[in-house]
């Protein structure tokens, strides 16, 4: 029996997660990134600021940096051509990628020679011409790490699953095109003072379904979805219409729908907010992004 009020249409909790293995992760990234050539940012397509750490700035300061805009297969794909753009204008490169099936990355080892061009001529002017380019891999819990080196290290041995924070430990993979990979933990910040941020990462999944409320959280993914993609939830769940429908009603009518009734006739709040998120991660809604570029 779900203690959900549906009265309360709000995801109001301040989402605080700082595992210590993380305060660990950031001593370990900041010794590393001496040994690295450039940075490897893999982030969500679907939330592109709000799935980036802003304290990997700081760690990883100029030092090369290419961006790989994961999930783009389920993100809104004129949303990622403006994401690639921005963030080509601050200097990095950038690829949209789904890591998992390995879309996009057959452009990786080409977009890191162009980008530290200047660094390989001077190994080269050097005699170094061989050397191996070293770059680290860096990332919020996940959004793609452990699936990105092992698509690019042809079934290497960094663990994947579908929840946060599996990786725990700093390892080294050797890649096609003389490239090393040290993969890191992912890595969330002490806390997020955007509510927005905090809200996004947990639809996305980034944050563990444990801390929050699903049924809140659902809510308030129906009201952006009812604004910025109705037609996603009515061709989904098979809907005439949610214009001027608030997201409680469109809750209700997709349990109806799908007959998630309890006896007596009450809705099962909770198991149709664990299905419509679900399915939303599961790119079961279509291909919506969370965020725009300012």
């Amino acid at each position: 029996m779900s203690d959900f009020d549906p009265r309360q249409e709000s995801f109001t909790q301040s989402v605080q997660w700082y595992p210590g293995h993380m305060t660990k992760t950031r001593r370990r990234m900041e010794q590393a990134i001496r040994l690295v050539d450039g940075v490897v940012e893999i982030i969500d397509a679907r939330i592109p600021l709000s799935s980036r750490n802003p304290e990997i700035d700081s760690i990883t300061a100029h030092r090369p940096r290419i961006m790989l805009l994961n999930k783009a297969d389920i993100a809104d794909s004129d949303a990622t051509s403006r994401w690639i753009r921005y963030f080509s204008g601050t200097g990095a490169k950038a690829i949209a990628c789904d890591c998992k099936t390995g879309k996009g990355l057959n452009r990786f080892a080409d977009e890191v020679r162009r980008l530290l061009a200047d660094k390989i001529a001077v190994w080269e002017s050097k005699g170094m011409g061989g050397r191996s380019i070293r770059l680290m891999v860096v990332g919020i819990p996940n959004v793609g790490k452990s699936s990105f080196i092992n698509r690019m290290a042809k079934g290497g041995k960094a663990q994947v699953a579908d929840r946060p924070g599996v990786t725990r430990g700093n390892q080294w993979f050797t890649i096609s095109g003389g490239i090393e990979l040290l993969d890191t933990p992912g890595v969330l910040w002490p806390k997020f003072d955007d509510p927005e941020v905090g809200r996004r990462l947990a639809f996305t999944g980034a944050v563990k379904d444990a801390v929050v409320d699903i049924e809140s959280l659902c809510l308030d993914l129906l009201r952006f979805l009812c604004a910025y993609y109705p037609e996603r939830l009515c061709e989904r769940y098979r809907l005439d219409s949610v214009r001027d429908m608030q997201p409680l009603e469109v809750m209700e009518l997709i349990a109806t729908k799908r007959g998630m009734i309890m006896r007596g006739g009450e809705i099962n709040y909770e198991r149709v907010s664990v299905m419509i998120m679900d399915e939303y991660r599961g790119g079961r809604l279509g291909r919506i992004t969370l965020e725009m570029p300012e």
